[in-house]
């Protein structure tokens, strides 16, 4: 019996498609702090920094999103937009974006269907996972993160934006 039930946990576990280079975004509709419901085929066009983070106002999440802030500038310098998502709902993502002035809109994914769509639910799956998606202007997945280290991470972003515009524009 205890052999089939791991088995069972891990055909569940490996049924979770990870989202690959080149495959088309998932398109789901999210509350933002913008006031509007947004979908990523909103920012057709643009590049999209599509980073997950566990919960507003904890130690990491507040250094990430206060690096993305900090380079902000820089990355709309590529025609990116940043979109942060957590399953915090949409008034602790206002609170979570005054207090830090971030210039970018939070989503609000309290169901977890953007986080369950693209792969970025901690082993759990009660939480989301810190990750990163970099969504080029067609809506392809054009890099991911999986491990993505907070202070460090507006750098990272920035390094694969110009790698990724320089070979568009080659």
């Amino acid at each position: 019996m205890k052999n089939a039930i791991i088995l069972v946990m891990l055909l569940v576990s490996s049924s979770t498609h990870a989202l690959q280079r080149g495959e088309s975004a998932p398109d789901i509709v999210l509350p933002s702090t913008s006031g509007e419901n947004v979908r990523l085929s909103d920012y057709k066009g643009s590049w999209i920094v599509l980073y997950f983070y566990p919960k507003s106002f904890t130690p990491g999440c507040t250094v990430q999103a206060c690096s993305l802030r900090d380079h902000h500038e820089e990355i709309e310098g590529y025609g990116a937009v940043i979109l942060g998502v957590s399953m915090d709902d949409i008034d602790v993502q206002q609170a979570f974006k005054k207090e830090h002035g971030l210039p970018f809109d939070l989503l609000s994914d309290a169901d977890k269907n953007l986080s369950s769509e693209f792969d970025a639910l901690g082993p759990d799956r009660d939480r989301i996972a810190r990750k990163t998606f970099i969504i080029d202007p067609d809506g392809r997945i054009a890099h991911r993160f999986d491990l993505v280290i907070p202070a460090n991470h507006s750098a990272e972003v920035l390094a694969v934006l110009d790698h990724m515009t320089d070979a568009t524009n080659n």
